[in-house]
């Protein structure tokens, strides 16, 4: 019953959307309760596909039976299998934040065809998550990102302009994607994962197959917005509906780099990138500049969203540094991996605690947060966990990941990187910590209010107290032997994360 739950992921999610549209015509409270018991059916089967293939190994789904190249196979293991649970268990907790949030920042009229949006971009990750097939993926690839940049132009205003800049460069994005799978099929004949990773080592030396290469990174990398290929990221984020802003920071970036490890491992595996002696070098240098300069242009923001929107261009930069390192120590690989994880839950609940600011007091820039540690003392305790899980402190989840990285660096006796990442941790301090000082230290206009803010509906602050803490217990479960179940497997997967 299980193998079937990687179509079923897909298909529920996407008769979802209908619903919700059609309820929504007779009660819009109803499109936010379909969606809502929707992923949490989701994260549910999605455990039970993570235990399975822990258990029993990969899954393999061949849609209407018919066997690659021919038809469209799902594959699911360990890496994806992981993947699915961090990525309905955050749309489960930002799910439930939408609810208040949406109805203050949209019209009711377009509460029905946001959570129809909602619920399509859901299944757009979905699918990129669990496929197996390049073309597949790019079709996924295409409706989340409809489905995202309709959801940033929702709030009107900026957001058009922004969600039309997202369009462009999406647009090429995608366009560079699909030059890649054209290629691919031209020298293979198939684009099934499987058959290109067992198909493929012949032909590394074929110029097609490079450019190929070379399509899919600088696509996937405008779509996850790594440095210097973000220039839509910034409005993006800072304008959209703050739901949507967290969404698309805690999930929709996690997924594209997910789609190239993906690509990297399992379709050109790490013989590829080892055939062509500085290509995960030139990997390395590019995050490591996208590391220090997302941070640089965080400190010179004053807009809130804008700031946390160049932090996550510099946390991309961490995720792709662990990829480049792979090729040469699995701690690389491995840091890459629970970063996926670490950022999913400090940047949403960074960007969740951004939202509450704006319902409760409307503000978005950082001179006017002096005192809210007195207005919003729930909200600024929340932030002020995940700033310092940012920062690195220990026990949490952005020391874990650092820790990881920082093993792999000195493993390989690159010392520049490792300064990188210590150089980042003193930038992140200066921009987290004027915040904090702001919030605490410093009396304002909000200081002395007589309402508490933890008025803020329940259905707000919970997502983002529960994001809080798990900056804390994920961090501690990364660091103690209870991470080992996860921790084999996919140090394992370093050499062919495709079974």
């Amino acid at each position: 019953m299980i193998v079937h739950f990687p179509l079923l992921l897909v298909a529920v999610s996407l008769l979802s959307a209908y619903t919700i549209l059609i309820a929504g015509w007779f009660n819009r409270k109803l499109s936010y309760l379909i969606s809502i018991l929707t992923i949490a059916f989701q994260l549910v089967l999605s455990i039970f596909v993570l235990r399975y293939v822990l258990t029993y190994g990969a899954i393999r789904y061949r849609l209407g039976g018919w066997a690659p190249p021919w038809g469209i196979e799902y594959v699911v293991d360990v890496l994806n299998a992981y993947v699915l649970v961090v990525f309905f268990a955050a749309s489960f907790l930002i799910g439930i934040y939408t609810y208040r949030s949406i109805e203050k920042e949209l019209p009711a009229k377009k509460t029905v065809s946001f959570y129809v949006l909602f619920q399509l971009l859901i299944t757009g990750l979905c699918g990129i998550i669990v496929t197996g097939d390049m073309f597949n993926l790019y079709v996924f690839l295409e409706i989340s990102s409809l489905a995202a940049y309709a959801l940033i132009a929702s709030a009107g205003g900026r957001s058009l302009k922004a969600s039309y800049n997202y369009i462009i460069m999406g647009s090429i994005g995608a366009c560079f994607y699909l030059l890649g799978v054209g290629f691919l099929y031209a020298v293979a004949g198939s684009l099934n994962m499987h058959d290109l990773m067992l198909i493929l080592p012949p032909l590394y030396s074929n110029k097609v197959v490079q450019a190929a290469f070379v399509f899919f990174v600088i696509g996937m990398s405008i779509k996850m917005a790594l440095f210097p290929l973000h220039l839509w990221q910034p409005d993006a984020y800072t304008y959209a509906p703050s739901a949507v802003s967290a969404f698309i920071a805690a999930t929709m970036s996690h997924i594209s780099v997910y789609a190239l490890i993906r690509v990297i491992f399992s379709v050109f595996t790490l013989d590829f990138v080892r055939a062509y002696v500085g290509m995960d070098v030139a990997i390395c240098w590019v995050a490591a500049m996208g590391i220090i300069a997302g941070s640089v242009l965080a400190i010179a923001q004053n807009n809130f969203k804008r700031m946390l929107a160049y932090s996550s261009i510099s946390q991309i930069g961490y995720i792709m540094l662990g990829v480049g390192l792979a090729p040469t120590t699995t701690w690389g690989f491995f840091g890459a991996v629970a970063h996926i994880l670490n950022h999913t839950i400090m940047k949403g609940c960074l960007f969740l605690v951004a939202g509450a600011f704006i319902y409760r007091l409307g503000i978005w820039d950082i001179r006017d947060f002096n005192g809210l540690g007195k207005r919003m003392p729930v909200a600024s305790a929340v932030f002020t966990i995940a700033g310092l899980s940012m920062i690195g402190v220990p026990p949490t989840t952005g020391f874990a990941t650092k820790l990881f990285l920082m093993v792999a660096t000195l493993e390989m006796s690159n010392y520049v990187f490792a300064g990188v990442l210590l150089l980042n941790s003193l930038l992140e301090l200066v921009y987290f910590g004027r915040l904090i000082e702001r919030i605490y230290f410093l009396g304002g206009e909000h200081d002395g209010g007589t309402e508490s803010a933890d008025e803020i509906p329940c259905s707000m602050m919970i997502p983002a107290l529960i994001f809080g803490v798990l900056c804390i217990i994920v961090g501690i479960f990364w660091l103690t032997g209870f991470a080992a179940p996860l921790i084999e497997p996919l140090s394992g997967m370093c050499e062919g994360v495709m079974p």
